[in-house]
């Protein structure tokens, strides 16, 4: 039996149905916050791409650098590539996610595994022959 999603209790259909303001109240306070003082023009302008994207009138991929955008139930089953700091990595945007920031879902940072100390690393390097 698969198990259905709820955010907080309530299923995605009655999430699709529900006014902003009431959606609004489910979230954390830090995401109330965020939502309540306003949608700058990167963040509108990204959620028309959404909204084109779902209504199947966009063809290129969306990339956006937006990392502090907020998802909504509207953007399930949107994939967007989210810029890393180094390259935009696709996101499909799941049920699971709402409520959450894009930025969450793609890792800004990677292991460092460091070799061995080159030519001008250090003082003693300068004594070292090349070959």
């Amino acid at each position: 039996m698969v198990k259905e999603f709820s955010y907080r209790g309530i299923p995605k259909e009655e999430l699709d149905n529900m006014s902003l303001e009431k959606l609004f109240q489910l979230f954390n306070s830090r995401q109330r916050r965020s939502l309540t003082r306003g949608i700058t023009d990167g963040k509108r302008k990204l959620i028309e791409e959404i909204k084109a994207a779902k209504a199947g009138k966009l063809k290129n991929p969306i990339k956006t650098h937006v990392r502090d955008l907020i998802v909504l139930p509207y953007m399930v089953d949107v994939t967007v590539n989210v810029f890393s700091g180094k390259e935009f990595v696709p996101v499909i945007i799941r049920t699971e996610m709402i409520g959450h920031y894009l930025g969450e879902y793609v890792i800004t940072n990677r292991r460092v595994s460091h070799g061995a100390p080159g030519v001008g690393a250090s003082r003693s390097s300068l004594y070292v022959p090349l070959k």
